[in-house]
């Protein structure tokens, strides 16, 4: 074997005095990476400000927090039954990302509207910065050292702790870095969506659905290397058929909206789409 992708030092981080839980802090981490490409998005359009977007994202990450713990605990519940009072336990690790996106985007796409900004214009500045929080939150999932693969000698293989080896595996078994792929392609997801809203004209809204299609299908992918036990509906793990329902709802909304027209600058009202931007970022 060349290499292996360490395991961490630990669960935690110390910082002086302070002792921080990773996992809580990678996903910190990515909010506010998402919320400063958000709100740059917004001011580039002139539809909103850094204030704009961070408001926005307080209610998206807490409806998207909530609805992700709500899905790992509906879809893991043989964890939590005759223990309830782990529910609330989310630095620990447990959070449906599935669930997180089907609360949380309607939450942050409401309360956008209720601040004046369209639908569709505000799920454009949204769909990119989306994916670069789940990159860098999935970091989290290295330093609970969870939700890892199944075996393999490849040189990136992962390392793990005696003591969070699945029952059945020996010391000293490298497994897939599940979280570094889910993280990677989210991150070339991120770029390929700026790089796409940049070069080609669509409808407002339709870069969400882009977005919401791709990611279905890494964590398709990504899914099936996972080895922690889950419900299997015809040979395919739940979280893989979510995947391709994420891919199908994807597809469609982008169908449904690529041709939408963007308002002109006359059309614009309170809660109506912004016009759309050109390649410079200046309305039309």
């Amino acid at each position: 074997m060349i290499a292996t992708f360490p395991a961490p030092p630990g669960a935690t981080i110390e910082i002086g005095p302070l002792e921080l839980r990773a996992y809580g802090l990678m996903i910190a981490l990515g909010v506010l990476a998402a919320v400063w490409l958000f709100g740059k998005r917004l001011a580039e359009r002139g539809l909103g400000t850094t204030d704009d977007a961070t408001a926005i994202a307080l209610w998206a990450v807490g409806a998207g927090v909530i609805g992700a713990r709500l899905y790992h605990v509906a879809t893991d519940w043989d964890r939590f039954d005759g223990d309830l009072g782990s529910i609330v336990k989310i630095w620990e690790g447990g959070l449906g990302i599935p669930g997180g996106l089907m609360l949380g985007i309607p939450v942050g796409l409401y309360v956008s509207h209720r601040r004046g900004i369209g639908l569709g214009a505000a799920a454009t500045c949204a769909a990119p910065a989306i994916p670069l929080a789940q990159a860098i939150g999935r970091w989290g999932n290295w330093f609970n050292q969870e939700l890892f693969g199944r075996p393999t000698d490849l040189p990136w293989a992962l390392e793990v702790d005696p003591e969070h080896l699945p029952d059945g595996y020996a010391v000293g078994t490298t497994f897939h870095p599940t979280f570094l792929y889910e993280s990677l392609w989210n991150l070339g997801l991120c770029g390929l969506l700026l790089v796409l809203d940049k070069r080609v004209r669509m409808g407002p809204g339709a870069l969400m659905g882009l977005y919401i299609a791709g990611y279905g299908v890494g964590r398709f992918w990504v899914e099936g290397l996972r080895i922690d036990p889950a419900d299997e509906i015809a040979g395919l793990r739940f979280n893989q058929w979510m995947a391709l329902a994420f891919v199908a709802v994807g597809i469609g909304l982008f169908l449904a909206l690529r041709r939408r027209p963007w308002p002109t600058p006359a059309d614009v009202t309170d809660g109506a789409e912004a016009p759309s931007p050109d390649r410079t970022g200046a309305p039309d």
